[in-house]
């Protein structure tokens, strides 16, 4: 870090601390292109312009820091990591210089971020003081976020496995959403699939590039109802299989999804931008992001009056989902309108019990039988 950055008196959480359960070893040193992802990481904070960078380490601790060159980064460990994300924000926050006016809260499995992208988060907060900056790439939410002083009381009482998320939908008024040309705000590694797609050298670069807004496959029949699934998990695939089954045209939302990897959809839009799609007599919206970028995706399903929309999330989500759009001058008669709890209730557990939940009450919608 340079003189003239530690003038701006933001500082750099890198949370570290994970277990890794999905990837089966610690992610944090796993190598790509000589060097280990935590070190990728290190590399493009430094290189911005935040004032200090404090890492919190927890599992496999020792082994993390024989790999790590230390040079401006104060370390500390989170004894209870096995706890959740929630313990190591709070001692991230408690070894923060005092003086520090906000925090960027950077995940240590993301070593795409441009450094470039963390000075845009860090100018803005300097220009207009919002409690919490998000970064946006072509709609989508995506990681770090900036996080002011004035939030950081609220942080302090979280527990368990829980990130900042927990905390956005107090504050509707005073969140920014900044866009950036950055797609590395978005990946991950996550899982060993990921990684060796990475370890390949398959598409850094590709990636980062603008890649086409919509892909879809040929001769797509105007007439059929479709249905718009945001998100990617077991229960989106199910539900793909069962619309397909019933003659649907299915389009996944998701910014890095390629057609090919998934056959029982017609169509892949990477933008957050449902005024994109062709127009459609019958369509039926799925948010199951996740909690990703669900407010987004159900402002974009009610800006084109879809017959249904759904929202996969608990009520404390949906809650929160509901008085953001309120905030942003959505009607409170369209958001009635939207289901969350999704689907019937037919004692649903599983994804794919879950996803024909959900197709029987789109069903049940188009035959007005409710």
């Amino acid at each position: 870090m340079s003189g003239s950055a530690k003038q701006s008196g933001i500082s750099a959480i890198v949370l570290a601390a994970g277990m890794s359960k999905r990837m089966g070893t610690p992610k944090q040193l796993l190598r790509l292109d000589g060097k280990t992802l935590l070190e990728h990481t290190l590399a493009n904070v430094r290189a911005s312009g935040v004032s200090e960078i404090v890492l919190v380490l927890g599992f496999a601790a020792e082994s993390i820091e024989k790999e790590l060159s230390t040079e401006d980064v104060r370390i500390v460990r989170n004894q209870d990591y096995q706890q959740g994300m929630g313990t190591s924000l709070r001692i991230g926050l408690a070894a923060l210089d005092p003086q520090a006016t906000a925090a960027l809260i950077v995940l240590a499995d993301q070593p795409f971020v441009q450094p470039g992208t963390f000075n845009q988060l860090i100018a803005c907060h300097e220009e207009s003081k919002p409690q919490i900056v998000i970064p946006m790439f072509n709609g989508f939410r995506g990681n770090p976020v900036l996080l002011d002083r004035s939030v950081f009381a609220e942080l302090q009482n979280l527990t368990g496995d829980i990130g900042c998320r927990a905390i956005f939908g107090n504050h509707t008024e005073n969140i920014r959403k900044l866009e950036v040309n950055d797609i590395g705000i978005l990946l991950d590694i996550d899982s060993q699939e990921e990684y060796k797609k990475f370890a390949k050298k398959e598409p850094t670069a590709a990636l980062r590039a603008n890649r086409t807004p919509m892909e879809g496959r040929a001769d797509l029949p105007a007439d059929r109802p479709e249905l718009i699934i945001v998100g990617h998990d077991a229960m989106a695939r199910a539900l793909a299989k069962f619309s397909k089954m019933l003659d649907f045209t299915v389009t996944v939302v998701d910014p890095l999804m390629a057609l090919a990897e998934w056959a029982e959809t017609n169509r892949i839009l990477r933008v957050l931008d449902f005024s994109l799609l062709p127009a459609a007599q019958e369509r039926y919206v799925v948010v199951a992001s996740r909690g990703s970028f669900d407010e987004e995706a159900v402002e974009q399903a009610l800006c084109v009056d879809a017959n249904y929309v759904a929202l996969l999330a608990n009520k404390k989500r949906s809650d929160e989902v509901t008085r953001g759009l309120l905030a942003k001058s959505v009607s409170a008669e369209k958001l009635a309108s939207v289901r969350s709890p999704a689907g019937l209730n037919i004692g649903a557990e599983s994804p794919e019990e879950i996803a024909l939940s959900i197709m029987a009450e789109i069903v049940a919608v188009r035959r007005k039988v409710q």
